[in-house]
């Protein structure tokens, strides 16, 4: 059978595609108008993007060109990802020979090579110590059509692992544990009415477990707990519901029944924690402090997932949260301390727990060390 012969510049893409998608986790960005060029990312290393480049450039107006465009995109992809900085990699197959590449190889935030052959990047330091095995990756003893099979199947079998994953994060699930807050709350709110004098009543709450500074000190620990699952006015508790509902919903989904509940927990004592340093003297319910810590939650969920959350951290996560607190600051009656401690500890206790097939063991531990630290030096301010 006559051999197959592949194009010398598609075999050197299928190959620096195959190290960077299978070895080093990047993933294609569909981008509508850029031909010639693929586009890769992966937040998590220090080339955030990479970029593989077959255009044929002639001359040095045009690769001025290409790098103005570059910048713009790059741009809106740190936009979307909500990250401040973008550090690229373009890769040129394609430069004529009239083209003065020198002065283009570090530009900010860009950095460039050109290359006839793979071995050619050994030539550039910034590549060999983030990728110092990509020449050795790169080399295989298949030719032909027989590379470009073996190449494709293997990014596919990548790529399939990688949609699989996502779908097991962000799949539609029924947020039965989300219910089953809901309907203690509502359940622990009507029996306010029925065993006592309603859930305006001051010694109605405090016989139901609401945050009073004084009692707690003086043992009455569980109270970090139970005054979150209570509420001050029907308003008040069809407004957490609401969020309880949106916002636990996905929490549930993303990180699983169990770790949800850590963090609502978590949170609500960390935020009735902080509370007590500020609120002495009166009494104060709610699940606020808890439904802070699912934002703190989402907001780190949202980092680690950014390039599908990206967007709706920056135009509607945040601005909601600063919203919130910016209220809490205006509004009497409104606990914001509570609220500041609850998403702090949401953020902390997440980063503890880990993002599923994101997190790395060491932000694990980072996270348990900073979550302790925390919680003892709220502990004593509050209890000194």
């Amino acid at each position: 059978m006559e051999e197959v012969i592949i194009n010398k510049n598609e075999e050197i893409v299928m190959k620096l595609l195959h190290f960077f998608i299978t070895e080093q986790g990047y993933s294609p960005i569909v981008l509508h108008g850029a031909k010639d060029e693929i586009w890769l990312e992966n937040m998590s290393l220090d080339y955030k993007i990479v970029r593989i480049v077959t255009n044929y450039i002639h001359n040095n107006e045009q690769l001025d060109f290409d790098i103005f465009k570059t910048k713009k995109i790059v741009s809106r992809i740190k936009k979307k990802t909500f990250t401040l900085q973008a550090n690229t990699l373009s890769i040129f197959l394609n430069l004529g020979d009239s083209v003065q590449f020198d002065n283009y190889i570090h530009l900010n935030n860009i950095d460039c090579a050109k290359i006839k052959e793979i071995k050619d990047l050994k030539k550039y330091d910034f590549v060999i110590d983030t990728f110092p095995n990509i020449t050795k990756k790169t080399s295989f003893k298949e030719k032909g059509m027989s590379l470009f099979v073996k190449l494709t199947e293997e990014i596919s079998k990548k790529s399939q692992k990688e949609q699989e994953k996502a779908e097991d994060i962000f799949a539609p699930k029924k947020p039965i544990v989300t219910y089953v807050l809901m309907a203690i709350n509502i359940f622990i709110f009507l029996l306010m009415y029925i065993l006592g004098d309603g859930s305006e009543d001051s010694a109605t709450l405090i016989n139901f477990g609401a945050n009073v500074s004084i009692l707690i000190k003086m043992g009455d620990y569980y109270r970090l707990i139970t005054s979150a699952f209570l509420h001050i006015g029907i308003i008040h508790l069809c407004f957490n519901m609401y969020a309880l509902y949106i916002l636990g919903s996905q929490i549930e989904s993303f990180f699983g029944k169990t770790k949800y509940v850590i963090i609502y927990l978590v949170s609500a004592v960390l935020g009735n924690l902080l509370s007590m340093l500020f609120i002495t003297d009166s009494i104060s319910a709610g699940a606020s402090g808890a439904l802070f810590g699912l934002f703190g939650a989402l907001i780190y969920f949202g980092y680690h997932y950014r390039i599908y959350l990206g967007n709706a951290l920056r135009t509607q996560i945040i601005p909601v949260i600063a919203i919130n607190l910016l209220l809490g600051f205006t509004l009497s009656g409104i606990n914001v301390i509570a609220h500041i401690g609850g998403l702090v500890g949401g953020i902390l206790i997440t980063m503890a727990l880990g993002v599923k097939y994101k997190s790395t063991k060491q932000e694990k531990i980072n996270g348990i060390v900073l979550l302790i630290m925390f919680t003892v030096f709220l502990t004593y301010l509050a209890f000194k």
